[in-house]
């Protein structure tokens, strides 16, 4: 099966006819991910009904129902049907997750994130090590842009290939980054991951809120933005380091990069 950057995916159908998706990774300190982490919220996730049935975890390993259906592309997100989907699928993430979780659990801050990727990146003489100072300073204005907020339990890394339609409902997949955060960040990284135009930002927003922003929310909002903008930025910079796949990481920097330029110039 296509997988994702940091584990492999294999489908597997029985002679009965049940069909399984085997999901095979170890642990990526570099990018924070822990599978104790992702396979409890993916327990979780499955018992609060917005995930598959998980059938069997060791470490390293997890054996998942295989549903019939496809993962969304960014621009059928964006479309109003789905835009309202989502956020329903969103909600009840953040107001049902809670109540099945077990056990020791992370939290997915992303200032944090961004801050230990910096530190890093330093040591590590990173290709961008000569910009790492003016996107600590960009991390520590953000966060405090953002103020004080709500935390729930979170996705975290909400691209289109991790919403999932059977044809009748979607489905929520991939907890690697799944972790303790403000659901605004879920909404935000939602936004910026599949390239929301500002109305469908807001027809997101309102379905999700029932409401529209307050001046001090869509702050949060639009900072949450920049700094899931600035962590992928980080994320792609440290795997040009640190991974061995056929991926051209220093373009994806570059890209991301370039897009929080434009959305800080926004911002301002």
């Amino acid at each position: 099966m296509r997988g994702g950057t940091t584990n492999r995916n294999y489908g597997v159908l029985q002679a009965d006819g049940q069909r399984f998706a085997v999901r095979l990774g170890q642990d990526k300190p570099e990018h924070g991910v822990m599978r104790f982490n992702e396979q409890a919220a993916a327990r979780a996730a499955a018992r609060a009904g917005i995930s598959p049935k998980i059938f069997y975890t060791s470490p390293g390993v997890m054996v998942m129902r295989l549903l019939p259906g496809r993962s969304l592309k960014a621009d059928e997100i964006q479309k109003p049907e789905n835009l309202l989907r989502v956020a329903a699928l969103l909600r009840r993430c953040h107001t049902s997750m809670a109540g099945f979780l077990q056990g020791p659990l992370l939290a997915f801050w992303v200032f944090h994130i961004n801050r230990s990727y910096i530190g890093a990146l330093y040591k590590a003489d990173s290709r961008i090590r000569e910009r790492l100072e003016g996107l600590q300073e960009i991390n520590e204005k953000l966060e405090a842009r953002v103020g004080k907020v709500d935390i729930v339990f979170c996705h975290n890394d909400l691209l289109a290939g991790n919403v999932f339609d059977d044809g009748a409902r979607l489905w929520l997949l991939d907890w690697d980054y799944a972790g303790f955060n403000a659901p605004m960040f879920d909404l935000a990284n939602l936004c910026s991951n599949n390239n929301f135009y500002p109305h469908e930002e807001d027809a997101l927003l309102r379905a999700y809120y029932g409401r529209e922003l307050e001046r001090g929310e869509r702050d949060a909002f639009e900072a949450f933005k920049c700094a899931s903008l600035l962590r992928e930025a980080l994320w792609n910079a440290t795997s040009e380091l640190s991974s061995d796949l056929d991926v051209d990481y220093a373009r994806a920097t570059d890209d991301y990069l370039h897009r929080l330029e434009v959305a800080l110039a926004a911002l301002n």
